[in-house]
């Protein structure tokens, strides 16, 4: 399993935690997401999820870093801030406490292609995966997780499909991976609940 491995030329910048303010609304539904296990560790200790934000009204934005999602809880130290992505280059430059997450360029990607999404959430669900993989927009199979080829699949989906509408697609090469977004973190989290709810699927249920 190569599940949290970067795969991208990443630049950091080491820099101080953005101010409290800044990560809170992320915190709030990360926090949720992990209490689901929809962020969160595999047996074997490594990380999987991730969740960001736009910053402002530029294309950077805001994301958990990289190894992070075995955290029970996180702190500003455990958030970076992507500044500019080159997917065609496989490079991202961010700053931060943190290097960000590997799956900063296929959250980029959204806020590239979607002028309206300012929330991202990915997640892991083995059961929910299955049950939506060709059901909803699909990335090709031939796109591992965190690599332009994912980004580029990601393009194709948004300008060929209805998924500026639909705002949720899974990744068929990467199992288990989903991705849902939104104009905030609390859409976003909405339309994971809304295909959560809808499809049946094994695993505990969260509260309505």
């Amino acid at each position: 399993m190569d599940e949290g491995y970067i795969k991208f030329e990443s630049h950091w910048k080491e820099t101080a935690p953005l101010p409290g303010a800044e990560i809170e609304e992320l915190n709030t539904w990360r926090q949720r997401l992990y209490e689901m296990s929809l962020i969160g560790a595999y047996d074997n200790g490594v990380g999987y999820g991730n969740i960001s934000r736009r910053y402002g009204k530029t294309r950077q934005f805001i994301i958990s870093g990289s190894a992070t999602g075995n955290l029970a809880e996180l702190t500003a130290s455990h958030y970076a801030l992507v500044t500019r992505v080159e997917a065609e280059e496989n490079r991202l430059w961010c700053e931060g406490p943190v290097v960000a997450s590997s799956e900063s360029m296929s959250h980029a990607a959204i806020y590239q292609e979607c002028s309206g999404a300012n929330g991202v959430i990915h997640v892991h669900h083995a059961g929910l995966w299955k049950a939506l993989l060709h059901n909803v927009p699909t990335t090709g199979k031939e796109a591992p997780y965190g690599s332009p080829e994912m980004a580029a699949s990601i393009v194709r989906l948004i300008r060929e499909t209805r998924l500026k509408e639909q705002k949720i697609f899974v990744m068929e090469g990467h199992e288990e991976g989903i991705f849902t977004f939104g104009h905030s973190l609390a859409e976003a989290f909405d339309v994971l609940m809304l295909y959560y709810h809808t499809f049946p699927h094994s695993g505990p249920q969260p509260p309505p």
